[in-house]
């Protein structure tokens, strides 16, 4: 029923069902089911399966008491009423509801695997559609209304709480052309103004058998004792809608996110900026090189100079450290490693982008995105070892077993470790978004079933192949390093080299940390993969000029400073992401920034690999090319 693939016909009998999923707030980043806050539920139903990806993002569909017939509307109707009383248990309840509402929690309900959205009027005349709405507001002791009570002047009792425990349902939908009867749900809405005016609680009132919502908004105060009854009700309406296309019925969602405008301006600002500096990178690159090349091989053509001629215009640049450039580097086994983790991660994320611009991992599909990278990863270990293994090879390593174990289990096993961490902090609190043990169990068996063995498989074909031959000889006695200069000595080079790969990804970084801790629905992927191939052009670009200047400097050390130099871009990311948490994020506890430095540190280990291997193999490339192309014998 909540699979997108097929729709469905509902007819005049047709019961339409509406789930409940996960309770979350921007204030907060701990998840909820929707039975933790005591709501109504229905327990005869059976819950929904869902897939890894709903599981991972904490996502727990259930069924709702919330029924009704298509085309026949509804008018408070009943769902339930809950009584607390004085005992402890009853206390808990409403405190734990109250720390809800005094954290903006929000409801996320679905009709027809829709969202049902909560559309309000905001400045110029526009309207805003969230795909969730909250579950009740809070009037401060000083008579400062937080959150959805500052859209009703009638919220105004200080040191309150007001629960909305009523909802005005609009289903729109259009008849279907080749069914007189049948029909298609096009939207799911709940109306603002009346949302507000039939909203009440209410405190000793009889309405089991008689409900009223008529009446104005009631109000809990935060020290009141007694008992307390809140009646749950709900109205429903059926509208034909026939400017909404069953195939697009998400784009009135989508169109009305914030800042949708200026995202696609900051967008292509960016990137045509990216691409002029990338452009002049490319230009600079190339005409300096020319110049090196063409003036070592007019050396050849040049016979009436002397021996000591020779040798004086020899000795410039690059061309000094030809037979120290490809030296095994400092830790080979380590960078080896990273460099076959990087490898797995460029082609999950490759693979993952490219479906999802073709639609395959849209909103609509739920889980999608997060099931197609676990699973891509988990089939991906074969080009991890044969990666690590063919590099670690060439850097001369022997070591093949320790190499192997180390690319299956190093960094894989620092994701784990961080997640199982944040796991457990999750179970502690309560929370839907912590992982059940038999889904853990699943993924170790995906981990040490199917990637580790491919990675094995693919370490035996990288070290049975032979090692990579490089096109110049590498002396015996290493070279002397010279003085460096400020500027290109490692840690200023590498400071320098992230700069310009995150200048290209920090306004999509803004709305990629908005969807996933302000709740918000990313669904621009034809942007964000091309943003993700800008990146790599430019991690390739900067990391090759910074490698050209440190070879011309006569310092051959390029293999580590390579992967470091685009790999800083990751710490720019962490940067950012510390200043997004203080500055844009309403987050309170010691659980919730605890969690999300948690799982930032795992996206930044996780970027730090995937463009520290890019800036490796461009310069690889590089490297192997000039000393391939120029004479040095």
């Amino acid at each position: 029923m909540l699979g997108e693939c097929l729709y469905l016909v509902f007819t005049l009998n047709s019961t339409i069902e509406l789930f409940v999923n996960r309770l979350d707030s921007v204030e907060s980043v701990l998840p909820y089911e929707y039975t933790a806050f005591d709501f109504c539920s229905e327990k005869t139903m059976k819950r929904p399966s869902e897939n890894l990806g709903q599981v991972l993002f904490g996502e727990r569909i259930e069924p709702s008491p919330y029924k009704f017939e298509f085309k026949k509307p509804a008018m408070c109707q009943k769902v339930c009423t809950r009584t607390y009383n004085n005992n402890p248990s009853d206390k808990a309840k409403l405190d734990f509801l109250k720390k809800g509402m005094l954290l903006n929690y929000q409801h996320h309900w679905i009709v027809d695997n829709m969202p049902v959205t909560w559309c309000y009027d905001v400045e110029d005349g526009q309207k805003f559609c969230n795909p969730g709405f909250p579950i009740g507001c809070y009037v401060t002791e000083a008579g400062q209304p937080k959150d959805a009570c500052v859209v009703n002047s009638n919220f105004n009792e200080k040191d309150t709480f007001y629960i909305f425990n009523h909802v005005d349902i609009t289903i729109h939908y259009h008849i279907v052309e080749h069914e007189q009867l049948g029909a298609r749900l096009v939207a799911a809405k709940i109306e603002p103004k009346r949302y507000w005016i039939t909203i009440y609680l209410i405190s000793g009132l009889d309405v089991d058998n008689n409900p009223d919502c008529s009446g104005g908004p009631k109000f809990l105060k935060n020290k009141q004792t007694g008992a307390f009854e809140i009646p749950y009700t709900y109205s429903v309406s059926f509208v034909v809608n026939k400017n909404i296309r069953w195939a697009s019925r998400w784009d009135y969602i989508l169109e009305s996110m914030p800042h949708t405008n200026i995202q696609w301006f900051s967008i292509m600002n960016s990137l045509v900026i990216v691409l002029f500096l990338s452009g002049m990178v490319a230009m600079i690159m190339l005409r300096t090189l020319h110049k090196d090349i063409a003036r070592y091989n007019q050396m050849d053509s040049v016979n009436n100079l002397t021996r000591e001629e020779l040798d004086a215009q020899e000795e410039f640049g690059w061309k000094l450290v030809h037979g120290d450039v490809f030296r095994p580097p400092r830790k080979g086994m380590l960078l080896s490693v990273f460099l076959g983790s990087g490898t797995q991660i460029f082609i999950m994320t490759f693979v993952t982008l490219f479906f999802a611009c073709l639609g395959f991992l849209s909103p609509a599909n739920r889980g999608a995105l997060m099931t197609c990278a676990v699973v891509l990863w988990v089939l991906l270990g074969t080009p991890a070892g044969y990666v690590a293994a063919r590099l670690y090879k060439s850097f001369g390593g022997e070591k093949w077993k320790t190499n192997v174990l180390l690319t299956a289990f190093l960094c894989p096993g620092v994701v784990f470790a961080d997640f199982f961490v944040m796991n457990l902090i999750l179970w502690g609190e309560g929370s839907s978004a912590a992982m059940p043990f038999g889904t853990l169990v699943a993924i170790l068996a995906l981990w040490f079933c199917i990637s580790v063995p491919l990675t094995f498989i693919g370490a035996y074909f990288g070290f049975k192949k032979a090692a990579i031959e490089h096109p110049v000889r590498t002396n015996q006695i290493p070279r002397q390093i010279p003085e460096q200069s400020f500027y290109t000595r490692p840690f200023p080079g590498i400071i320098m080299g992230g700069i310009l790969p995150f200048g290209c990804i920090f306004i999509q970084l803004f709305f990629i940390l908005n969807s996933i801790w302000s709740h918000q629905m990313y669904y621009m992927f034809g942007f964000l993969f091309l943003v993700f191939i800008i990146l790599v052009i430019t991690c390739s670009e900067a990391t090759i000029l910074l490698c050209y200047f440190h070879l011309c400097a006569e310092d051959y050390h390029w293999q580590w400073r390579s992967f470091l130099t685009s790999g800083f871009t990751a710490v720019y990311f962490l940067v950012y992401a510390i200043h997004y948490f203080f500055s844009k994020l309403q987050i309170t506890g010691l659980a919730s920034t605890i969690l999300y430095f948690g799982y930032t540190m795992i996206m930044a280990l996780i970027f730090f690999l995937f463009t520290g291997t890019i800036g490796f193999f461009a310069c690889f490339w590089f490297v192997t090319k000039i000393y391939s192309v120029v004479k040095v014998d």
